[in-house]
């Protein structure tokens, strides 16, 4: 396939390149520098992106940027798109979209691999699924990734059951396998929501980094949010490690580990985009369209019970 990649050259979408690269598909890095781009592409030119998608099968949103017009001029030239974006509104909005050209959802580690685990978890033992993202606090995250999570403090979320909380608040203790016990925070990943509506059960995510310090330090700033722009700004210690959890009520557990979260990203939209061009047109979370069956063996995202 032929491949777009906005953001290709980014911590996250460089990662996706190499990976659809080894998987044989013509991946073409997108972005505004010409130094490091493939393609040139601006996308607040949506102009020059609709010309940029000529012979194009697939783009791929990996920049961050939350425009539904991108996976609508993706439609209009015939192209699928995937986006790995956290985001619950924007989600939201992509959904109500009738695109002429498959949208993917629900792509990386999470929302991606989250809801792959909680649908599997489900299976085994219907009912509510708590979700757990514990992420490395030492990886050198890209600046979407910063930004997107750092812009959570003090901002609520619904929760499945009703409510407003705020994002970084209502710690529960989790087993994590290599971790320990942990404490970790619920978090505004739109992956709960498209579980909680699609498995007709109550799905919560919880985040937390590797580094307890850093964890505590996000559930502190949600009461000072405007502080995490001087916060985001330090980085903390800790390692490329990541786990990510999935808890039925009655204690089945599936998870998935790895070496960092950038690569781990990459591995799943490579699954995604392989899958995408099969699909009707029309918005598909991934939990619908592959299991964890389907994520290769030996790329790094190594599954367990």
């Amino acid at each position: 396939m032929n491949v777009l990649v906005l953001g290709g050259y980014g911590a996250v979408g460089a990662e996706i390149v190499a990976e659809l690269r080894d998987s044989g598909d013509t991946v073409l890095a997108a972005g505004r520098d010409p130094a490091r781009a493939d393609r040139v592409v601006d996308v607040t030119d949506l102009a020059g992106y609709r010309d940029a998608l000529s012979t194009v099968d697939v783009v791929v949103n990996a920049c961050g940027a939350e425009d539904l017009a991108l996976a609508e001029i993706a439609g209009e030239q015939g192209a699928a798109f995937v986006d790995i974006t956290a985001t619950s509104s924007y989600v939201e909005e992509l959904e109500r979209l009738e695109p002429r050209a498959p949208v993917l959802l629900s792509v990386g580690l999470a929302p991606g691999l989250t809801n792959l685990l909680a649908a599997e978890v489900h299976a085994s033992a219907p009912g509510p699924v708590d979700i757990v993202i514990l992420l490395g606090a030492g990886e050198a995250h890209g600046d979407a990734a910063v930004r997107w999570a750092y812009g959570l403090l003090g901002k609520p979320l619904t929760d499945p059951e009703g409510g407003r909380i705020r994002n970084y608040t209502k710690g529960k203790r989790f087993e994590l396998p290599g971790f320990g016990r942990r404490t970790v925070y619920r978090a505004d990943y739109s992956d709960q929501h498209a579980l909680t509506r699609d498995l007709g059960v109550p799905v919560r995510s919880y985040f937390g980094t590797d580094s307890r310090l850093a964890t505590a330090g996000l559930a502190a700033l949600t009461w000072l949010p405007a502080l995490g722009g001087i916060a985001s700004k330090v980085h903390p210690p800790g390692s490329d490690r990541w786990l990510i959890l999935a808890r039925g009520q009655d204690g089945t557990t599936r998870h998935a580990h790895g070496r960092g979260q950038s690569h781990g990203t990459a591995v799943i939209t490579a699954a995604a985009v392989r899958a995408v061009r099969d699909l009707e047109p029309g918005t598909h979370h991934l939990h619908r369209v592959l299991s964890l069956a389907d994520l290769p063996a030996g790329r790094g995202v190594d599954l367990s019970d």
